[in-house]
């Protein structure tokens, strides 16, 4: 039950976070990036909403096993947070004068894509296996 709150709680952060970020871009960075990083800062924004709710239904899933569960949302957080934080980072780079180290970034940004998609490859293995 705990692990279920947690989840939720998570899942429900990421979108509310997504609400505020999407607000923020097309509010105050709208005339402050170039398109291209504005395109890019809302994609990063959407992949979080799209895995907030995933996480949210997940922590529903009367189908799976709780093991299952908590590996398929470690996965989809962990790529969240590198994939999305990092897209967030270099989309502002300029404004944030952090392009001494936001080349860092550059490489995290796949390695998190390749966490959500080992979500999801998790999550077709354990719906097979039930």
């Amino acid at each position: 039950m705990r692990g279920q709150k947690n989840m939720l709680v998570a899942g429900a952060s990421l979108c509310g976070l997504a609400v505020v970020l999407g607000a923020f871009g097309a509010h105050w960075l709208a005339d402050r990036l170039a398109p291209q990083q504005l395109q890019s800062f809302e994609t990063g924004v959407r992949y979080q909403m799209y895995h907030g709710l995933a996480i949210l239904v997940l922590s529903m899933s009367p189908f799976l096993s709780w093991s299952s569960v908590r590996w398929v949302a470690r996965f989809w957080l962990a790529g969240v947070l590198m994939f999305s934080v990092s897209i967030y980072i270099l989309a502002t780079r300029d404004l944030l004068q952090t392009q001494s180290f936001a080349h860092f970034f550059g490489p995290v940004t796949p390695l998190g894509g390749l966490l959500m998609i080992a979500g999801w490859i998790n999550l077709v293995i354990a719906a097979l296996k039930k």
